[in-house]
């Protein structure tokens, strides 16, 4: 299995190769030569296996020689060991034909742990075995900061440097990424927002120099092993309402796309979805782009919403390279546009686009509204991000197809806009109970690239 660039210049790498090295040196994202695809047979065998036995079959054609079957279950074992449920992803029931698949049980409480977690243990076991050490530097909009972090804190062979936007993430967020007291995770608080995060990371992977001499990788969404592990929880909700022999959609809350791009994948490999729903609030680039074909950034509105305050959705680049029916020169062209400030999709390729996803928006009055709906209807107490997806799932819902809608985070991340909206106030899980107790450790840094591969380089010690 071999992984190749989506702007189709760089070498090809293997699964651990391309894990562990993250951006391509070309600018452009790895994704997998071919995608290996699962029969009805298969897919059906995976209902009633543990969500650990089912990660197991759908990731290891992935793999390659990275490592040993016995190697790759041990990983994924320890991996979800934290995970406060036993189902890991369980399902629940808001309406007739709609479903909600909680992806907060994990130790950081929010959906980038079945990532994070995963990928932690695959560093880990990889750098062991070469002997090799890494820094790894990632942007957040509020909780892959927190995962990545809860994910490497305390190895030996590993740094981390989260850069998030000063002011612009929940204070649950901010303080589960400036609490963690071991001294290899750097918590820095840059002026600006994602986008801008996301931007500084990028530079520092195309400064070869400063990359090559501090063992930079990622593990943002721009990492494969990170859409790979997302992917699993697609067939495990599907196999759950019946798949493969009927079709399911899915609604995600999205703003760097990585969650809704693994559902593509699932597809892909043959689960039989039938729409991909694109929700976002008010920041709504992805859902402007997929109903007129244009892609222009017009700045970002503070939301209720933080993870979702993006307009340049990194994953999105992957969805574009099957839509151009992976043409890396089409994708490198449209990112060199999208840098002079944006681009436009071509009518075959939006066409294609289309054919998987469909898409809606939510504002900051319907999310805290369908928070309080849902409260007093079933009992849920969504966080806003969940809200965003539930509307919009509601309005793309067909009937005689189940949807379901994936909610991403806990709303104790989210307390202020959670009781605003519902009247009541979400308490923390036992094991966090003490967060705001917890001294704070954290660096304030502005939007400078040579400022921050300075602070990296001195902290690294290289």
């Amino acid at each position: 299995m071999k992984y190749i660039s989506t702007r189709g210049q760089a070498p090809h790498l293997s699964f651990e190769e391309a894990m562990l090295t993250g951006l391509a040196r070309d600018g452009g994202l790895y994704l997998p030569e071919t995608i290996p695809t699962l029969d009805k047979a298969d897919i059906a065998a995976l209902e009633g296996a543990t969500y650990e036995e089912a990660a197991f079959r759908i990731m290891w054609p992935f793999i390659g020689d990275a490592f040993t079957e016995d190697e790759f279950r041990g990983i994924i074992a320890c991996a979800y060991s934290g995970f406060a449920h036993d189902a890991r992803a369980p399902l629940k029931q808001l309406a007739p034909g709609h479903f909600l698949l909680e992806l907060f049980h994990g130790p950081t409480l929010a959906f980038k742990d079945f990532a994070m977690q995963l990928i932690g243990q695959l560093f880990e076991f990889s750098l062991k075995r070469s002997g090799k050490r890494v820094c790894i530097v990632g942007a957040t909009s509020g909780d892959t900061g927190s995962a990545a972090i809860e994910a490497f804190r305390g190895l030996e062979a590993v740094d981390v440097f989260i850069l998030y936007p000063h002011g612009r993430v929940s204070e649950v967020q901010r303080r589960q990424m400036t609490t963690p007291s071991e001294s290899n995770v750097h918590a820095l608080a840059m002026t600006g927002h994602f986008d801008d995060c996301q931007a500084r990371v990028k530079d520092m992977f195309n400064d070869f120099a400063f990359r090559d001499a501090v063992g930079l990788a990622g593990v943002n969404s721009i990492n494969w092993a990170r859409v790979l592990a997302q992917v699993v929880y697609y067939f495990t909700s599907a196999v759950s309402l019946g798949a493969p022999h009927r079709s399911v959609s899915f609604t995600v809350p999205t703003g760097n796309f990585g969650d809704i791009f693994a559902g593509l994948i699932a597809k892909r490999m043959g689960l039989p979805i039938d729409r991909l729903v694109v929700a976002t609030n008010q920041n709504d680039i992805l859902h402007r782009c997929l109903s007129t074909s244009e892609y222009k950034p017009d700045g970002v509105s503070p939301s209720i919403s933080p993870s979702m305050d993006i307009q340049v959705s990194s994953n999105f680049e992957r969805a574009l390279y099957y839509a151009y029916d992976q043409d890396g020169a089409a994708v490198d062209q449209l990112m060199t546009e999208l840098n002079a400030g944006g681009f436009s999709v071509s009518q075959g390729a939006l066409q294609a686009l289309r054919e998987n996803f469909d898409s809606g928006r939510c504002s900051e009055d319907e999310t805290r509204a369908t928070i309080g709906r849902l409260n007093k209807s079933t009992g849920e107490l969504l966080c806003p991000h969940g809200a965003v997806a539930v509307k919009v799932a509601e309005e793309q819902r067909t009937s005689g197809t189940p949807m379901i809608t994936l909610a991403t985070a806990h709303p104790a991340k989210f307390p202020a806009a959670v009781e605003e909206a519902s009247g009541v106030h979400p308490p923390l899980p036992p094991h966090m109970a003490d967060l705001y107790e917890r001294s704070e450790r954290v660096t304030r840094v502005e939007n400078d690239l040579a400022a921050l591969e300075t602070l990296i380089t001195e902290r690294t010690g290289n």
